[in-house]
């Protein structure tokens, strides 16, 4: 739907047509209906599904970008660099992303870089407390003795035995992480801290659905689907790659 939207639309997301208002599903032209401004419902959802899906992949190259990076560190130097980095991140954790978003907001004003930023940002603890985890496994595997053993320096066995070691791990908790950022982006965007108008979002829609809950509950039946849709595919998508490349599980396939 998001690649669909950059071709293709039935109408004008933003269009608003006061001759068109609050159309009902299967209307010959808006085939989801149309909101109280008269704008297509199915217009939105196609391109909200972009800005969605935009927000998740920067939200999640940014925890990525810096968690992953912080986490070998945390193993690979000595214990009390590595326990005041770790320290570092149990503080960050516990400010979470709306949290977080809110008082960036607060000071830089809501928009879509905000929302990236600050989901993005509350995704790190997690990345890195996961290639910690792993790094840590791989670092006390006798191929990594040898390598020290053979005179390698620590950025090289971090690159060459480390990284690639404990890629699956960052793999499964990058389609893990999109899951929740798509959740938080709406939220945001439903809290009037995310995209701003007039760009299409699936939070705003379910924002701008609320005093119509019972005369047309079908404008926030639409965007909520698309978004528990989304979020159950990611987590799907997690729990496979888990499956696919998690080592313990080796024995069970």
């Amino acid at each position: 739907m998001a690649l669909v939207s950059f071709v293709w639309t039935p109408h004008d997301p933003t269009l608003v047509n006061a001759g068109a208002r609050l159309r009902d599903v299967g209307d010959p032209q808006h085939w989801l209906g149309t909101d109280k401004f008269g704008r297509d419902v199915l217009s939105q959802i196609l391109v909200g599904a972009r800005t969605t899906l935009f927000v998740g992949v920067v939200a999640v190259g940014v925890a990525g970008l810096l968690g992953v990076p912080l986490g070998v560190v945390a193993a690979m130097a000595p214990r009390a660099i590595g326990e005041t980095v770790m320290r570092g991140m149990d503080l960050l954790l516990a400010f979470p992303a709306l949290l977080l978003a809110i008082m960036f907001s607060a000071v830089y004003g809501g928009s879509t870089l905000v929302a990236m930023i600050a989901i993005g940002i509350a995704t790190v603890p997690t990345f890195a407390r996961i290639v910690r985890s792993g790094a840590l496994q791989v670092l006390s595997t006798e191929y990594i003795l040898a390598a020290r053993a053979a005179g390698r320096s620590p950025w090289g066995i971090g690159l060459r035995h480390v990284l690639p070691n404990v890629s699956s791990l960052v793999i499964v908790q990058a389609s893990v992480a999109f899951a929740i950022a798509v959740l938080a982006e709406a939220a945001l965007s439903f809290l009037g801290y995310g995209t701003p108008p007039p760009t299409p979002s699936w939070g705003r829609m379910l924002q701008e659905s609320q005093e119509l809950l019972f005369s047309a509950p079908r404008l926030a039946f639409v965007p909520g689907l698309a978004i528990a849709l989304a979020v159950l595919g990611f987590n799907l998508l997690g729990d496979g790659l888990r499956d696919r490349y998690d080592p313990r599980l080796e024995d069970r396939r």
